[in-house]
């Protein structure tokens, strides 16, 4: 049986030529006409981590449309030792919008994980815990500490600032002492088996989720 003919609108799906492997192949002409998409792109494929709606358009271009839509939370993570859960962190973040990732301690950490998504991100350094601390009182970001602390709140009997800072400690020993005297609260998730904590990656993405369930989700009807 024939196939009908291919559509010639600009913005037919059909006209994203998609292969057997990740993302999608070169752009059918002719090309749409509209300055966010990368000429190299179209011309190529575009076989980068993003959605659909990102096909094709400039690095620029993306960042540039969500900076119109980040969500009032940040996420900071303290850097002491190359915490290899930082580039789920930064993942993380960009999945679900955050307006800022803030690396407290070295600046060096592993990317890796973060699947190249900190392109897109943007991930603000601190020498030291006073200045993030310093910068957090300069852009009114009250700071919610994540950790199982003693005396921590569970996630689910607490209300998080609509602006605040989700700040998560070292992979092992968690917050340090700085850290801890410069939250406003301190946030715990709750756990049910025999491990005493999970990672920050994983810890991030409860934290974050949890902000969205109060402040951007909309409620079941």
């Amino acid at each position: 049986m024939s196939q009908p003919p291919r559509s010639e609108s600009p913005d037919d799906p059909e006209r994203f030529l998609r292969t057997d492997s990740i993302g999608v192949g070169p752009h059918a002409e002719p090309w749409p006409d509209d300055p966010r998409y990368d000429p190299e792109l179209l011309a190529d494929g575009d076989k980068r981590n993003v959605v659909d709606k990102y096909r094709y358009w400039s690095r620029e271009a993306i960042i540039e449309d969500l900076d119109t839509r980040r969500h009032a939370f940040h996420v900071a993570v303290e850097n002491w030792e190359h915490d290899l859960n930082i580039g789920t962190l930064v993942r993380n973040a960009n999945a679900f919008l955050a307006a800022e990732v803030h690396i407290v301690g070295k600046r060096r950490w592993n990317r890796r994980g973060a699947m190249v998504t900190d392109r897109y991100q943007h991930v603000r350094h601190h020498p030291t815990i006073e200045e993030f601390v310093a910068w957090s009182a300069d852009a009114k970001v009250p700071i919610v500490g994540v950790d199982n602390l003693p005396g921590s709140v569970p996630f689910e009997s607490v209300e998080l600032p609509e602006t605040c800072a989700l700040l998560f400690g070292q992979e092992g020993p968690g917050l340090s002492e700085q850290a801890r005297e410069a939250v406003t609260q301190v946030c715990s998730i709750s756990q049910f088996g025999s491990t005493r904590s999970i990672n920050a990656g994983v810890a991030s993405g409860i934290a974050m989720y949890t902000w969205l369930q109060q402040h951007a989700l909309e409620p079941n009807r």
